[in-house]
């Protein structure tokens, strides 16, 4: 059996970290039997490289090994690309074909992002995973195949069962084993090795000296994310060795191809972690929330001493009836301080509902006054000051006179 060394040397995979150093030892585990094998890692992490050791390790090495992007076949095409058609099948089928499957027979079919095979083509991929037969598209003929899958993705399966985009029994049928690659982060002692490989690449390719990094960049490289993993690195080193005259580059050559080079390394926040700055915001909302409330409470009292005096407050009557009383809600200004902007508050609706709440007097203490008393006691007197007059009346209260002969009947006022 070969050994890691060996493979990594083999098939050019550059690095030491330990998480890709198990992967391949899991490869080379089960490339020897016919078990379906899912891989999974971030978008750029090399995973085409898995399917390349299990195959060529094993005992179909002779046979085809078939690559299929799952994700760049349209749907409607994806079940004649796989299992191939019959003459007739559809529009433009001038003659039978066959699909990757049988392409691959006695073979190795590689499916990349097999999470977006559609459900239906997810069915016949089943069927092909546990009994070796399919059927072409227009054709009744069910056909046996000899094929060992290995699929890939980027996503979260589990996730994907759990919306029902995904069916449970054809991803425990491919994770029979799973092999897991790290991202590029999690590898920070790899990324200038791998620099150093693509530069000697390039620098072969276009024939020209190799492009190398003083300290100060291989540092601020070794500190970036990564997110497009080893295939933003390539790219990174194809441009600097094209495009830089100068071989040897410094940190602000890499921070003018990739501005945000500079951020930490830190671990991506999961969805459900909350980092601090959410956190300080969340509880900046939360002291808003309670200095309004402070704030509405101040402007009720102020209201409800102007009630007690047997004065009206002013009142905007623009603001839409309430859903609950068919009430209209009222503004009462207060002039602002000379150095402060001008600021709104807002009396409560009245409500039908026996609330009750408690106000303080700035002169009596604390009064405890029913909502529906205070509401009863601004339609009382609203009709005394227009002398029983309820158009007038139902106008300064901003309701509709409808709405007033309501209430005066629910709260016997006649």
């Amino acid at each position: 059996m070969s050994s890691i060394q060996e493979v990594k040397q083999r098939f050019g995979i550059i690095g030491s970290n330990a998480a890709l150093d198990r992967a391949i030892f899991k490869a080379i585990q089960v490339a020897p039997t016919d078990i379906s094998v899912l891989v999974t890692g971030e978008s750029g992490v090399g995973k085409e490289a898995i399917p390349k050791i299990i195959h060529h390790l094993s005992h179909r090495k002779h046979a085809p090994l078939v690559a299929v992007n799952c994700g760049a076949i349209p749907e409607g095409t994806i079940d004649s690309e796989l299992f191939g058609h019959e003459k007739g099948a559809f529009t433009g089928a001038a003659g039978a074909r066959k699909g990757y499957f049988e392409e691959a027979d006695n073979g190795t079919i590689f499916m990349d992002e097999v999470g977006e095979l559609p459900l239906g083509t997810q069915v016949r991929l089943l069927r092909v995973l546990e009994s070796g037969e399919f059927i072409r598209v227009g054709s009744s003929k069910a056909q046996k195949v000899n094929v060992r899958v290995v699929g890939a993705t980027n996503a979260d399966m589990l996730g994907s069962v759990e919306k029902n985009d995904f069916r449970e029994d054809l991803y425990y049928r491919l994770n029979t084993v799973e092999i897991h690659l790290p991202p590029l982060r999690e590898r920070k002692g790899d990324i200038h090795l791998l620099f150093r490989k693509f530069a000697q690449d390039f620098s072969q390719k276009y024939r020209v000296p190799a492009v190398r990094l003083n300290e100060e960049a291989v540092r601020v490289l070794e500190s970036y994310r990564w997110p497009g993993n080893i295939r933003q690195l390539r790219n990174l080193v194809e441009q600097l060795s094209v495009v830089e005259s100068d071989r040897e580059l410094g940190a602000e050559v890499l921070r003018s191809y990739i501005p945000e080079i500079d951020r930490s390394n830190l671990p991506a926040r999961s969805e459900k972690a909350v980092s601090s700055a959410e956190f300080n915001t969340e509880r900046e909302i939360l002291y808003k929330v309670l200095f309004d409330m402070r704030a509405d409470i101040s402007n009720l009292k102020q209201a409800v001493q102007s009630l007690a005096s047997g004065h009206m407050p002013e009142m905007n009557t623009t603001q839409a009836p309430s859903p609950q009383t068919g009430l209209a809600r009222y503004d009462t200004y207060s002039p602002p301080a000379p150095s402060a902007p001008r600021e709104e508050s807002y009396m409560p609706e009245i409500m039908s509902e026996e609330e009750t709440l408690d106000v303080e007097s700035a002169e009596e203490g604390a009064d405890r006054l029913s909502l529906q008393d205070l509401e009863i006691d601004m339609i009382r007197k609203a009709i005394e000051r227009h002398r029983g007059r309820r158009k007038e009346a139902a106008e300064e209260l901003g309701i509709s006179e409808r709405t007033l002969y309501r209430k005066i009947k629910q709260f016997n006022l006649g």
